[in-house]
């Protein structure tokens, strides 16, 4: 906060002259001002309460030079301010709140975020799911394949004891590869529905 006037160097010239009548500065008032314009500061400043004590001695003394006349090039001067330094374990304690604040605040905004998502679709735990359906419905269709090919290899085969002709046999092959694919078929259907019963 101000508390002080920078002025310039005339000043107290300026000073000099108006009370260079027989009106003469007190004692004290005359000090307070010698000590202000001496010293190593490069430009001098008077404090304002001084100013106020040499503002009501002009006054009582009826000058006609006011004090705003004598002040005129003046500039206000606020001092810097220097901080108090802080202490390093109060720092290292809000250094700390702050990586604890800005985690919570993290968890908070991450957490509805699973990092197993693919996409929007599902989670890769959802693919491992259709890859085991996908992998099911694979051995399903190889195995009736391979139970439709042995039942007709079967019926041939055994078929050759009874008739001469080849006709004959794959003939019987065929009626009874397809009697065992039906009942694969119908097996299979009642599974299914079971599985989509359950879901």
């Amino acid at each position: 906060m101000a508390h002080s006037l920078r002025v310039s160097d005339g000043f107290l010239q300026q000073l000099d002259l108006v009370l260079k009548d027989d009106h003469s500065l007190p004692m004290d008032l005359h000090a307070e001002l010698k000590s202000c314009f001496t010293g190593t500061k490069p430009t001098p400043t008077i404090p304002f309460t001084l100013l106020r004590k040499l503002h009501i001695f002009l006054e009582t003394k009826g000058f006609p030079v006011y004090l705003h006349e004598l002040l005129e090039g003046a500039e206000i001067f606020t001092p810097e301010v220097k901080l108090p330094e802080r202490n390093p374990q109060l720092v290292a304690r809000l250094d700390k709140i702050k990586a604890k604040m800005a985690n919570e605040e993290y968890r908070r905004i991450t957490r509805n975020v699973n990092c197993q998502q693919i996409n929007r679709y599902g989670t890769i735990g959802d693919v491992g799911k259709q890859v085991r359906s996908a992998k099911a419905v694979v051995v399903t269709i190889f195995n009736f394949l391979v139970t439709v090919v042995a039942a007709f290899a079967c019926a041939y085969l055994g078929s050759q004891y009874l008739f001469t002709e080849p006709a004959a046999c794959v003939l019987s092959g065929l009626i009874v590869a397809s009697v065992v694919g039906l009942a694969e078929l119908y097996v299979l259907v009642r599974t299914m529905e079971g599985e989509l019963g359950e879901m």
